[in-house]
């Protein structure tokens, strides 16, 4: 344990070198950033990778997937590593196994090495993120300086997401979809310079007094999240009958049965079962899980609609969502301020209503809608609220969270995070399978998603009313 002098003099520490401190936070954010970037960067040239390679559809959806499936499964399990290890070494190794699987898949030279170089990459984004959310607990010690951190960081993910989206087109037009990689390769550099420059060391000792790494409950999480995750990703190219998705899904929902009936036995569990009990983390794991849903849903339902049924080009899709990137970036640059005004918890009510009424916009569309008047509005309006619970989301899933759980705070942020394109695609896009048509189920989806942002924020208001106070003082109790 820190002596109260000992204590003083890290606080110190960090006042004295705080311009130090805002680099490193800004080289992290592109981090985070990037490790987004990279699960949307292969989107667009896939068909592109498909001809290159001669795959068909079962070995496409691998190529696409591999890197979310190994990232989400492993969070968990990353998290524990750098509770145990220390922020600074995981974010090290998972800099490092990132960057290299990035130079691999950009020189792949047949399908199944670029699928696992697109495994590993997922893997280091596993260890990489949470190990930055505990950093940042470091960088930030005073409670009202991470609140903040952790607005801006909750808006910095949708960002990457957006970007990508953005320079897919671009370079897939313009080059080759193997200069996608050149990206991550450069981050994974910038970062690894930031480790060794501007970080503070790990607290080793701390370090070394946390519980085992519970390599079953590990092993569980891994494979049922990996499992079930790639049998709803399935679901949109096989019938849900296929053994392509029945299979895996169900698999996936064994094993992770089994993994919450182990954690409540074992000594040291991957996830305390308690952890996600508290009403303000639970409102932001599901505000985070929706607005990643979301953001997944108009990207990939957009993409496809002024694709094929307005015959947009790959570039000009990439342009419609020029909007978004920018409404994104603005929306970034005020979130800390807003959240510190306002409370995340209000924040993130007030992004899930302001979200409903975007989704609820783009559940007119028809197949000759004019992008200005028909999309538009709906896309601006949607990025302004799920920025907002981003940032609100971001701050409520980590607060009260102890140094010595930061790492297990950013996994299961994380997690949220990525699962959310998973369940909220598979999910709407089962409910736009009982439209007569598919653009007018993309409406139906749509008109669906806004429903449950409703649902949502009624919700949040409910399982945090009696916690109010705690709302209210944030920096207090945490203080406490």
């Amino acid at each position: 344990m820190k002596t109260a002098l000992e204590e003083q003099k890290v606080q110190t520490r960090c006042t004295d070198t705080k311009p130090q401190f805002k680099l490193a936070f800004t080289l992290l954010a592109v981090v985070q950033a990037t490790l987004i970037f990279t699960i949307v960067m292969i989107g667009i040239p896939l068909p592109d990778i498909g001809v290159e390679f001669g795959l068909n559809s079962a070995d496409l959806l691998l190529v696409s997937t591999a890197y979310g499936l190994s990232f989400s499964g492993l969070l968990l399990f990353g998290g524990r590593l750098t509770d145990k290890f220390g922020g600074r070494k995981l974010l090290s190794i998972g800099l490092c196994l990132f960057g290299l699987a990035s130079v691999g898949a950009a020189f792949s030279s047949h399908f199944s090495v670029m699928v696992m170089m697109r495994f590993l990459q997922g893997a280091g984004a596993a260890m990489t993120a949470p190990a930055a959310v505990a950093v940042l607990r470091t960088l930030f010690p005073q409670p009202e300086d991470f609140m903040r951190a952790m607005a801006t960081w909750g808006g910095v993910s949708v960002l990457g997401g957006g970007v990508g989206f953005l320079a897919s087109g671009v370079v897939t037009t313009w080059v080759s979809w193997r200069w996608m990689f050149v990206a991550p390769v450069l981050v994974a550099l910038v970062g690894l310079a930031a480790v060794a420059w501007l970080l503070p060391k790990d607290d080793e000792q701390a370090a070394s007094h946390q519980s085992g790494l519970d390599p079953i409950g590990a092993l569980l999480a891994t494979l049922g999240i990996a499992l079930g995750s790639y049998g709803l990703i399935a679901s949109g190219e096989f019938a849900w009958s296929s053994p392509m998705v029945f299979g895996p899904l169900i698999s996936g929902v064994c094993l992770l049965s089994l993994f919450f009936w182990v954690e409540r036995r074992v000594k040291a569990p991957l996830l305390p079962p308690g952890f996600v009990r508290e009403p303000h983390r639970i409102v932001g794991l599901i505000g985070i899980l929706l607005a990643s849903a979301s953001m997944g849903l108009v990207t990939f339902l957009l993409s496809l609609f002024l694709q094929i049924q307005q015959n947009w080009t790959p570039l000009e899709t990439a342009g419609a969502f020029v909007p978004y990137t920018l409404t994104l970036l603005l929306m970034n640059r005020a979130a800390s301020g807003i959240v510190s005004r306002f409370g995340p918890l209000k924040v993130t009510i007030f992004g899930l209503l302001i979200g409903s009424a975007g989704l609820a916009l783009l559940s007119g569309i028809h197949p000759q809608v004019v992008y200005t008047s028909g999309l538009l509005p709906g896309i601006v309006a949607l990025t302004i609220g799920t920025s907002m619970m981003f940032a609100g989301s971001a701050v409520l899933s980590t607060m009260h969270v102890p140094q010595q759980q930061a790492g297990l705070a950013g996994g299961v942020m994380n997690t949220s995070m990525e699962l959310g394109p998973t369940f909220g695609l598979a999910s709407l896009m089962a409910v736009a399978g009982f439209a007569p048509n598919v653009v007018s189920g993309y409406g139906l989806a749509f008109g669906t998603a806004s429903g449950v942002y409703l649902f949502a924020a009624g919700l949040a208001w409910f399982l945090t009313r009696r916690k109010s106070q705690l709302m209210k003082t944030v920096v207090a109790g945490e203080a406490g």
